[in-house]
């Protein structure tokens, strides 16, 4: 918490699989890394518009078979929205 209502929320995510898997682009072993961060301001506790950056990284096999899509294997992604909470 950064103060009473702005909040700075870290992520990261790891995928992790056991086996390749062509058909859907995915490889064994560490397939991708995705972390960002969130900065939300709770105008009340269930109702908070936030704003953020998401990076994503492939590995291995899987950075592979993107290459051979044509896709990147690193993404920087800004993102918004709203947090709602019943």
């Amino acid at each position: 918490m950064l103060t009473q209502r702005l909040i700075l929320v870290p992520e990261i995510e790891l995928n992790l699989y056991g086996q390749d898997n062509p058909a859907v682009g995915i490889g064994s072993g560490l397939s991708e890394i995705e972390a960002g961060m969130r900065l939300r301001y709770e105008i009340r506790r269930e109702f908070a518009p936030y704003i953020g950056l998401n990076w994503t990284r492939q590995y291995g096999t899987t950075a592979d078979y993107a290459r051979e899509e044509g896709e990147e294997v690193d993404n920087l992604q800004f993102v918004f929205g709203l947090r709602l909470w019943f």
